[in-house]
């Protein structure tokens, strides 16, 4: 565990137990990437600034409620921002359609923080995953999915028929689903 992580887990362990430092020093250390997700959502300063303000009052008040065996804290924190800022989207879509579109013109290629976070977590589930297959079927799996070699290829490299490779990626790929899935 990096030492970020586990500062932040003292803090967010901190702010459950009412200690207003460790809070201050939370929002010091998280703020700019909170109100970085909000403003990807919502693309207002004013609106994001709002919204992170009112997700610093909720992880105040939920703070208990963190558990670091289940996310990162800037990803339970971010998570908390993501939701509230959709809400916020959620009733600007019953305003004019003029609104709207404005918000579908400033669209970004920019990959949510969010996402980056949650797909360092997924790739780490499914490096784990991995793990649990056979050493012959993960390295088949890799050079498979991973670098593209053909069934064909993979055969001849592991000398079995074409049939055989094709039935242990099958099955290889179903293991990790159902492990990807619990």
């Amino acid at each position: 565990m990096d030492s970020s992580r586990q500062k932040l887990d003292v803090l967010l362990a901190g702010v459950a137990r009412g200690d207003e430092a460790a809070f201050a020093a939370l929002y010091q250390a998280t703020s700019p990437k909170l109100y970085a997700v909000a403003l990807r959502i919502l693309r207002s300063k004013e609106a994001a600034e709002d919204v992170v303000q009112d997700c610093y009052f909720k992880i105040w008040e939920r703070a208990r409620d963190f558990d670091p065996k289940i996310a990162a804290p800037v990803t339970w924190m971010a998570a908390i921002v993501r939701n509230r800022a959709l809400d916020e989207v959620r009733k600007w879509a019953g305003r004019p359609k003029a609104d709207v579109s404005e918000l579908e013109q400033l669209e970004s290629d920019d990959e949510h923080p969010v996402e980056i976070l949650g797909r360092r977590e997924d790739v780490e589930r499914l490096r784990r995953c991995l793990e649990g297959l056979e050493p012959d079927k993960r390295q088949m799996v890799r050079l498979a999915y991973l670098d593209g070699m053909s069934r064909e290829a993979l055969a001849q490299r592991f000398d079995r028929p074409e049939g055989t490779i094709k039935t242990w990626l099958h099955r290889s790929l179903a293991q990790l689903k159902g492990c990807l899935e619990q």
